[in-house]
């Protein structure tokens, strides 16, 4: 799919209303060499982040679709030609994902749109208070960056997120539009089960990506703006990621971030040694970094070198792994112990660029030909003008792609598997989120017979003329009676037990369908959207 398919054709757009506090794009403002520069444009001196924008996305691992593309072709292709007319009045709310990551995304991109968890809740708050965007949620790792919207009009929802993104990262359109993918509905749905399950990881499988949609889940409760609608999706998820795992083999073996920086080290050692001869040196103790310690283990490494900003996280990391030693210093002592190593892994939340080349250019040499430093963090915490000394090398995450390439066949026949429980998962989503719907219609129902009664019920009792007050009561009680008896049977219709199964819910929503036509439903439905956009735009 070319680049041109995937755009986001914006023009034509009406301007909505500024999103994004002032909270959240404080942020994107890092110090660099004791200058101020917007986030990720770090003074360094190197053509990648000015080469940016002429980037090609990148082609993605056979084993790794990501978002079906057919799907988010169709779905930017009805957004472009709609010219983002709002069609609130002729389409219920969508569930729409948003969203870029490692497969075609450089890492230059994305850090500039990583969202940490800290500012989670407050990204959600301002993407929830755009008009169109009645919930949202954010998932952020180093491999992607996804927003979720529950939007009253698909079209300027979209419109409204890449508003969004773009005042959150300093990033033009023209910048995020060709590597931006966007879903809706059951393709959106799929794409997070997918996602959930590690079927979208550059690493088939991995385990952390469970981790991370799980978080999404647990911050988002009570937080206003994560809904009834979201909550149930990211649910969703988290229950697939376990069935996928526990139910198919796609886990075992697999191989996570860290390990797979831990073996492009191996892969790049000179010829006849291997990254247990090297010197380590690890910044950061978080998860990412005891992954980091585990597989080097396994690859006969004994010793490291331990940097964090607390010593008491490093110290419980040195704890846990009992055989190998570790040399463990406060972030003071960074460019003395990268002096002392070979090789430097970087695994922190820092927004700080960490290396320059200007802090390393005359850093003692090391025992082998080039000192390598291996960023795994995103926003990336060294400087890729490293990559310009003789005397050291620069990796990233997106050059582990070198490593999960191999074994594409095996890992596309244990996601082949995942791909049933992902789609029973999708249909129970499917089915649950469907019955939601029943509710409103249930209340609409209720709200015009309820009109109806009152109506019948004045015009009745000015036709009687005087009536004692027990006989106004009687007369009441009457035309209350009938209409719920009435009533009875079209509301059992709508109402969906828990537990039904997929079915029952198709046959009540059929129900409902019917009972909307016959009824009329559809202008009291318009006349609450309408009510509900103006109370959105005060």
């Amino acid at each position: 799919m070319s680049a041109s398919m995937r755009a986001v054709d914006l023009r034509g757009l009406s301007r909505g209303g500024s999103v994004g506090s002032s909270h959240h794009r404080a942020r994107l403002q890092r110090r660099v060499g004791g200058s101020h520069r917007a986030r990720g444009v770090v003074s360094c001196s190197v053509g990648t982040e000015a080469k940016v924008q002429q980037q090609v996305p990148q082609q993605m691992p056979l084993s790794h679709t990501g978002p079906a593309p057919g799907a988010s072709s169709r779905t930017l292709k009805a957004f472009n030609q709609s010219g983002g007319q709002s069609r609130y009045l002729s389409e219920k709310s969508a569930i729409v994902a948003i969203g870029l990551s490692i497969h075609r995304t450089p890492v230059e991109i994305r850090e500039k749109l990583a969202v940490p968890e800290a500012e989670f809740a407050q990204a959600v708050t301002d993407l929830s208070s755009c008009p169109h965007i009645e919930e949202a949620a954010v998932l952020s790792t180093c491999n992607r960056m996804e927003v979720y919207v529950m939007a009253l009009s698909w079209h300027r929802g979209v419109a409204e997120v890449l508003d969004w993104m773009c005042k959150a990262s300093g990033l033009a359109k023209e910048q995020i539009e060709p590597y931006l993918f966007v879903l809706r509905d059951d393709q959106a749905t799929y794409h997070l089960l997918r996602v959930s399950s590690g079927l979208d990881s550059l690493v088939l499988g991995e385990g952390q990506i469970l981790a991370q949609v799980k978080s999404v889940f647990q911050n988002g409760q009570g937080v206003d703006g994560f809904g009834r609608n979201l909550n149930g999706l990211f649910n969703r998820a988290v229950i697939a990621g376990k069935r996928v795992r526990s139910e198919t083999e796609i886990s075992k073996g697999a191989v996570s971030v860290s390990s797979a920086a831990v073996e492009l080290v191996d892969m790049k050692m000179p010829e006849g040694k291997s990254v247990a001869d090297a010197k380590l040196c690890i910044i950061g103790a978080g998860t990412m970094s005891r992954l980091l310690v585990k597989h080097a283990i396994s690859k006969g490494v004994t010793s490291f070198v331990l940097l964090n900003r607390s010593l008491p996280r490093a110290e419980q990391l040195a704890a846990d792994f009992p055989a190998a030693t570790f040399d463990i210093h406060l972030m003071d002592d960074l460019l003395e112990c990268t002096a002392a190593s070979d090789v430097v892994f970087t695994s922190t939340g820092s927004e700080d660029l960490l290396y320059t080349k200007d802090m390393v250019a005359d850093l003692d040499e090391c025992s082998l030909p080039e000192r390598m430093y291996v960023d795994i963090s995103v926003p990336r915490n060294v400087c890729p003008s490293l990559a310009e000394l003789e005397d050291a090398r620069v990796f990233n995450v997106d050059d582990l792609k070198e490593v999960v390439a191999a074994n594409k066949e095996a890992r596309a026949r244990k996601a082949k598997e995942a791909e049933y429980i992902i789609l029973d998962e999708r249909q129970q989503f499917n089915a649950w989120r469907d019955s939601l719907q029943t509710v409103p219609t249930i209340k609409r129902l209720r709200s015009k017979a309820e009109a109806i009664r009152v109506g019948e019920l004045d015009k009745t009792l000015n036709k009687l003329g005087d009536l004692s007050k027990k006989e106004r009561k009687a007369v009441e009680e009457l035309s209350r009676s009938i209409v719920n008896k009435l009533l009875h049977g079209p509301m059992q219709g709508l109402r969906v037990n828990e537990g039904s199964d997929v079915e029952a819910v198709r046959e009540t929503i059929d129900n409902m369908h019917a009972l909307e036509r016959m009824f009329d439903l559809k202008a009291v439905e318009e006349a609450e959207l309408r009510q509900k956009m103006e109370q959105k735009k005060k």
